[in-house]
């Protein structure tokens, strides 16, 4: 982990523990946030099937095959 330095000011110990405290909480929430590694499934996408983009003939191409 990097150091965390001040730049300008001089802030108390309490405003440099606030933001301690929420720079670890949402590098905390990035990690769990992170995609699970792995192979992803061709069912769980749109790529098996695109949604029909919207326009005046799109209910009537929404069947035709791809």
């Amino acid at each position: 982990m990097t150091p965390i330095q001040v730049l300008h000011g001089q802030p108390t110990p309490e405003e440099l523990a606030t933001v301690l405290a929420v720079v670890q909480a949402r590098a905390a929430a990035g990690a769990l946030a992170a995609p699970a590694s792995g192979p992803a499934s061709a069912w769980s996408g749109r790529a098996v099937r695109p949604v029909p983009a919207p326009g005046p003939h799109a209910w009537r191409t929404s069947l035709w095959p791809r």
